[in-house]
C-alpha cells in the first residue's frame, strides 16, 4: 500500500513524462497522447527490468548498501523537486505551440519509450526509491523489485493516461495561459522535495 501511494504521488506530479503528454494532447489530442503514455511505460518497463536484474542481487546481498542507495534516492528526488520549482517557467510557450508534423504511430510510440527510458525521474525512483519498499525477510529482493515495476507501470498508464484524456478535452483552456503549466510544475517540484524528506525520515528512523 506504501508503495502505491508513494508512486501514485510521483507519478502524478508534472515531471518529463507528464509534460511531454500534455505537449502531445495539447499539439495532437488526446489519441496521439495515449499512444505516448503506453510507449512512455513501455520505457520504464524495461529500465525496472534492468535495475531489478542488475541492482536487486547486489542489494540482496548487502543491506548497508541498500540503505546507502534508499538515502541517495531521497536526496535526489529532493534535487529533482529544487530543478523543477527553479526551472517551472522554463519552455512553458513550446509547450503550447506545434512545433512538428504530428507524428505516426511508431514514431510516437519510439519517442514515448525513449522518454520513458530517459526519464530522470524514474531512473531515480526505479534505481533509488524501489529499494525503500524492499522487504528483506520476504521473497527475493529481483523478484520484489519486477513486481515494483509491473505496479509502477500499470499506475503511470493510469495517471499519464489521465493527463492525456483531461488535457486532450480541454486544449484550448490549457494553450491560453502558461500560467497553468507553471503552477503544475510548482506543484510537481513541492510534492519530490517532500517525498525526499519523508524517504530520508524513513531511513534514519529505521537504521
Amino acid at each position: 500500500m506504501e508503495f502505491t501511494i508513494a508512486s501514485a504521488a510521483i507519478i502524478l506530479v508534472p515531471g518529463p513524462s507528464v509534460m511531454f503528454t500534455i505537449a502531445r494532447a495539447v499539439s495532437w489530442g488526446r489519441a496521439t497522447a495515449f499512444v505516448t503514455v503506453l510507449g512512455n511505460a513501455l520505457g520504464m518497463f524495461v529500465l525496472s527490468v534492468l535495475v531489478a536484474l542488475g541492482v536487486g542481487p547486489v542489494l540482496q546481498k548487502y543491506e548497508l548498501l541498500l540503505q546507502a542507495v534508499q538515502v541517495a534516492g531521497g536526496i535526489y528526488l529532493m534535487y529533482l523537486g529544487y530543478e523543477s520549482l527553479k526551472n517551472r517557467q522554463a519552455h512553458t510557450d513550446e509547450l503550447m505551440t506545434v512545433t512538428e508534423a504530428k507524428p505516426n504511430f511508431v514514431k510516437n510510440l519510439r519517442q514515448g519509450f525513449m522518454v520513458g527510458f530517459l526519464n530522470p525521474k524514474a531512473i531515480v525512483f526505479i534505481a533509488a526509491v524501489f529499494p525503500q519498499f524492499v522487504d528483506p525477510a520476504g521473497s527475493s529482493v529481483t523478484s520484489q523489485l519486477l513486481l515494483f515495476g509491473v505496479l509502477w507501470c500499470c499506475l503511470a498508464i493510469l495517471g499519464d493516461g489521465m493527463w492525456a484524456v483531461v488535457v486532450g478535452h480541454s486544449r484550448d483552456w490549457f494553450v491560453t495561459s502558461a500560467k497553468r503549466l507553471v503552477a503544475l510544475r510548482t506543484a510537481g517540484g513541492l510534492v519530490m522535495v517532500v517525498l525526499g524528506l519523508i524517504i530520508l525520515g524513513q531511513v534514519l528512523l529505521s537504521s
